[in-house]
């Protein structure tokens, strides 16, 4: 805890998983916060509607259980209770190849019987453990060609990473998108065999790969954690406050950010001896613009590609196939129009009213963006004839909605240390600033979620000198 005399002010800058995170650690540790929201609920992209029982999320669907920081979290906002574990079915995950759904082998013997890849793309495999380090930045698309063929990465990794990033694996950086799949190959000289050494590390660091992470959402979905926190956090939260600019200066040795901003129609400002900037890269770009041209223009450079994200609804008993897996993907070899549909009642239950099916898929990313200037209704016929083609499902849907995001997720693309190196060096000029938001550190809740504390435990130190 920080004493009386040393007691301190950090106005935190959006209200999504990283700014309210971050406000409930530091508040934790005695610091008076204040958190600003240009929106009128907190939550940022994690937010649930519930529709006359379809239950949908805006955002993010669930979460692996890659830290312990969760636990502490829900058990401390008094959630655990309503945290739900994925069905055991959605361990089974499908890619489609020929216009066939092959459910991706999870042990030795389905990954010989598997037809998802041929014989020589498996034996493909056996080469990894001799394949030496790369000599330059590599894309992911290179790094796994590299490594395990070229058939693995159209099969395997061009639909995951269609299916995290919206993104296409040729365009991101194996070294800031996927850094632990990066460090294998750099600390153990390969995937294998990193693998196998790795578990032991994770374990000492009571950490789960993502692999093998719990999936979880909650009883009334994703949103149910960011409201926990502001419920704590209370009256230190402050909708509709849209910020306009920080402005830093000195008062003596001491540094002081005069952060100002309108809400209601009012415009306001606070004093703070530090701030925490938990927003998307391009409103943070216009924020800090008037005191870091260079840095406002790296920031504002981040790609987000559009995603729609479309939610259909089919009565059960026209449904002609088992549900028993988390869902699809489609790789982009197979020229299909969606990049993957999640089965969202099959994972979670009340998703869908009592004889019905929730379906949550996904069209645009950085693989199809055009596909969103289709109008609304377009898209969803799209995506319906689709779906129904994939599944087998005759009918029509009794329920359809379709959340639009013009700028989705941040891509790592290649060269991206740079603009982790632009970010640091704004910090170190501005100090009492930071930056801790999905663009650094990871775009996973999980993710966010160590980021915050990493960076609540940064500013402590640095109110604490």
């Amino acid at each position: 805890m920080v004493s009386q005399k040393l007691r301190k002010k950090v106005v935190i800058i959006g209200a999504g998983i990283s700014g309210l995170t971050t406000a409930y650690w530091l508040q934790q540790k005695g610091i008076d916060v204040t958190v600003l929201e240009k929106d009128s609920e907190v939550g940022g992209t994690m937010k649930t509607v519930n529709e006359n029982g379809w239950l949908v999320e805006s955002g993010p669907n669930s979460a692996l259980e890659t830290t312990p920081l969760f636990n502490q979290l829900f058990t401390d906002l008094g959630i655990l209770d309503e945290r739900i574990y994925a069905h055991e079915a959605s361990n089974k995950r499908y890619i489609l190849r020929d216009n066939v759904l092959h459910p991706l082998p999870m042990n030795l013997p389905a990954f010989l019987k598997t037809k998802l890849w041929s014989i020589k793309g498996k034996l493909r495999l056996l080469k990894e453990p001799f394949i030496g380090r790369a000599e330059k930045e590599e894309s992911i698309a290179e790094f796994v060609e590299r490594r395990l063929g070229r058939e693995f990465l159209d099969y395997a990794i061009n639909p995951f990473v269609a299916g995290v990033y919206a993104g296409n694996p040729e365009d991101l950086s194996v070294r800031s998108a996927f850094p632990k799949l990066y460090a294998l190959e750099e600390k153990y000289g390969g995937l294998i065999k990193g693998m196998i050494k790795g578990r032991k590390e994770r374990k000492q660091r009571a950490e789960k790969a993502k692999d093998s992470a719990k999936m979880f959402s909650f009883k009334n979905g994703m949103q149910t954690l960011p409201r926990a926190l502001s419920k704590v956090l209370g009256d230190t939260v402050h909708l509709n406050a849209s910020v306009i600019n920080i402005i830093p200066t000195k008062i003596g040795e001491r540094r002081i950010f005069v952060t100002t901003y309108q809400q209601n129609g009012e415009t306001k400002s606070v004093e703070s001896d530090a701030v925490i900037l938990a927003v998307p890269s391009y409103v943070a770009s216009s924020i800090i613009e008037p005191i870091d041209p260079e840095t406002s223009k790296v920031l504002n450079s981040i790609y987000y590609p559009p995603v729609a994200e479309i939610v259909l609804g089919y009565a059960k008993e026209n449904i002609n196939r088992d549900l028993d897996g988390f869902g699809y993907l489609i790789p982009a070899k197979e020229n299909r129009k969606i990049l993957g549909t999640i089965w969202s009642s099959t994972i979670f239950p009340n998703r869908a009213p009592e004889g019905f099916e929730s379906f949550t898929t996904f069209v645009g990313g950085s693989r199809s963006p055009d596909l969103l200037e289709n109008s609304d209704e377009n898209i969803l016929d799209i995506t319906n004839s689709e779906v129904k083609s994939l599944i087998g499902i005759s009918g029509s849907p009794a329920f359809k909605k379709i959340i639009r995001w013009e700028k989705a997720i941040p891509q790592y693309k290649l060269g991206y240390y740079k603009t982790i190196a632009t970010i640091e060096r704004f910090e170190q000029n501005f100090g009492g600033a930071f930056i801790c938001s999905n663009y650094r550190g990871g775009i996973s809740v999980g993710d966010c979620v160590m980021s915050a504390e990493k960076i609540a435990e940064y500013a402590t130190k640095y109110l604490s000198k």
